[in-house]
């Protein structure tokens, strides 16, 4: 499939003229899993939009630590590579391909274009900074506001939305490096949740059974 047929399936809010634009000059890149994409400092060349696969973006902490912000999934971009991109400043963050992914590269020299003649892209960007936003303003709320066992749920869910399914697999390390906490903790909380019927461990592999909603709990 040709990339401007791509775009229209996963980004139909496009016209088919900025469609064009984007597949002739963006640049497909390719990315393995657990490959970094972009470094805390590192100067942002351009936005990728995401076609295939799943990226975890995080923030990480002065004292090494990293804390989980959100994913970016095909039809999605990084709101803050906009923002960087296009102010020429380094990134804050840190992301990582949590599966192999392809995305559409887009050199920050054609964002000002997009932004004034195509409306579309002008829309596309404010919602990118919207739902964003929403999801940094819920990370805030849950390190802020909530209990870990409170926020393992939500991130577990979290996790199982992204990838549309009910096995997650992962470590114990893993979920607690994203929750910025000790393997020693999560595994006691995730024991705990298996002896409530909420989910079902097995090596590196969570399963979904009765487990609440982020609605029900919050």
């Amino acid at each position: 499939m040709v990339i401007a047929e791509r775009l229209a399936s996963l980004f139909p809010m496009f016209s088919p003229d900025l469609r064009a634009k984007l597949a002739t000059l963006g640049e497909l890149v390719r990315f393995e899993e657990g490959e970094t994409m972009m470094r805390t400092g590192q100067y942002f060349r351009s936005t990728m939009l995401v076609l295939t696969g799943t990226a975890k973006l995080y923030k990480e902490g002065v004292d090494g630590g990293e804390h989980f912000l959100y994913y970016l999934e095909p039809g999605t971009a990084c709101a803050l590579s906009m923002i960087c991109a296009t102010q020429r400043k380094a990134s804050i963050i840190k992301s990582t391909a949590e599966e192999d992914l392809e995305a559409l590269a887009l050199p920050i020299e054609h964002m000002d274009t997009f932004m004034r003649e195509h409306v579309d892209w002008y829309h596309f960007v404010l919602e990118t900074y919207r739902s964003r936003f929403e999801e940094t303003l819920e990370v805030i709320d849950q390190v802020a506001f909530r209990s870990l066992d409170q926020r393992l749920i939500f991130y577990l869910n979290k996790q199982f939305a992204a990838r549309g399914t009910d096995e997650l697999r992962t470590t114990h390390q893993d979920i607690a490096t994203d929750l910025n906490s000790s393997r020693e903790v999560i595994s006691r909380l995730l024991k705990r949740m298996e002896r409530d019927g909420m989910v079902e461990l097995h090596r590196h592999v969570v399963m979904r059974k009765n487990m609440p909603s982020n609605q029900d709990i919050f």
